[in-house]
């Protein structure tokens, strides 16, 4: 492995991808090789060596943008990456409001010339398990994406700058109402503006870029900068569902129905199971019910031919179905369709690059199932969804 990242900047990108694919679905993010990843000195190569352990699933997706694209999209989500650890791994709430602050007023006015100022240091000691490590570790060697960032074109740097800013100031917003709030969210009003300011803004971002590669432009229609935000809101919520017992355990609740569960552990304790089982099938209702939004969105962004950027929203779109059937299971419901490797995933998304048809059969199939699904499991339907073709 030491040797591939050795060579992969000499690599041209076409020739790399296929790379950068099979690690993402080879690579081990609970046991990342630190060692490794501190010795690149090589800054792209830092960037596509730190980034399956940054992204999970997003990580290949970026990796079948277009080249320049991807390139941006890396740089982005490894700065949406830091911001997330200093609000996961910042203890006390001024200094991670300061920090979030600080961090993105950073990339205001950079050049090649001026460089950009160090990232706010955290504390090592923070780290939890491996894949604090390596968030870790990204922050404290940021001098390494911050080179790649500059050697992008302004406009691109632009956007960028943008994405971190308003993600930082959601992240402050978020830090301030769960501290203010107990550590609990209580609505749905505020967990939707919670999974915007966490995933929204990044699709928002991934959004425009792509636009302003195509067009030179980079604002969006109204419908289509809303859509973003939907589908930014129904990835969000994969991670919600996933992690509501570890949450509990770190004081944080994204529904009001388990304030007094704070701190607690689920095993071992039936009624709290319940009570998080209850609350995984409301959120995952929730995601479900988001699903229209996302394919018109595909549409719009890869409106040629020939479409790399067609084929990654497919696979995104493959990896979210592929969740939220094992987050059906999870609330007491039996899933749709198979559950398939990460591979296979990518390899049924590549068609989608020449074929507009073979996207809108496999992404209309999947919206079906997520209606069809949500119908079954509110009780508004009886029988299960057929599965998605891959």
């Amino acid at each position: 492995m030491s040797c591939y990242y050795s060579e992969m900047a000499k690599i041209p990108f076409l020739f790399l991808r296929p790379g950068l694919l099979a690690r993402d679905v080879l690579v081990n993010r609970d046991a990342p090789d630190l060692d490794l990843l501190a010795r690149i000195e090589d800054p792209e190569r830092f960037v596509w060596a730190i980034l399956p352990h940054a992204a999970r699933t997003f990580s290949a997706c970026i990796a079948l943008l277009p080249k320049h694209a991807a390139k941006a999209s890396a740089v982005g989500y490894l700065y949406c990456r830091m911001n997330d650890t200093y609000e996961d791994l910042v203890v006390d709430p001024d200094e991670r409001d300061a920090a979030l602050r600080d961090f993105s007023a950073r990339l205001a006015e950079p050049t090649p010339e001026s460089g950009v100022p160090p990232a706010p240091p955290i504390q090592t000691n923070s780290a939890k398990d491996g894949r604090d490590a390596s968030h870790l570790l990204l922050v404290e060697r940021c001098e390494l994406v911050d080179e790649v960032y500059l050697t992008l074109e302004p406009e691109v740097r632009g956007l960028i700058s943008r994405l971190v800013t308003d993600m930082a100031e959601g992240m402050r917003w978020s830090s301030a109402t769960f501290h203010r709030q107990g550590g609990v969210l209580e609505d749905e009003e505020q967990l939707a503006r919670y999974c915007r300011n966490v995933l929204g803004h990044p699709v928002l971002f991934a959004s425009r870029l792509l636009h302003y590669q195509q067009t030179g432009e980079s604002e969006l229609p109204k419908k289509t900068a809303e859509d973003a935000m939907l589908v930014g809101e129904m990835v969000q919520l994969a991670n919600i569902t996933r992690d509501i017992e570890k949450d509990l355990l770190r004081g944080v609740a994204y529904h009001a129905t388990l304030r007094g569960d704070l701190g607690r552990a689920v095993e071992g304790d039936p009624e709290l199971a319940e009570r998080v089982r209850a609350v995984r099938e409301e959120l995952m209702l929730m995601a479900l019910r988001r699903a229209p939004a996302y394919q018109p969105l595909i549409e719009f962004l890869s409106p040629s031919r020939i479409s790399m950027a067609r084929a990654s929203g497919v696979l995104m779109m493959l990896f979210t179905d592929r969740y939220y059937r094992s987050c059906a299971r999870r609330a007491g419901h039996e899933p749709w369709g198979e559950r398939y490797s990460g591979g296979r995933l990518i390899l049924s998304a590549l068609p989608a690059t020449w074929s507009r048809s073979r996207a809108r059969k496999v992404l209309g199939g999947i919206e079906r199932d997520f209606l069809h699904a949500a119908e079954v499991v509110s009780g508004a339907g009886s029988d299960l969804p057929r599965p998605a073709e891959a």
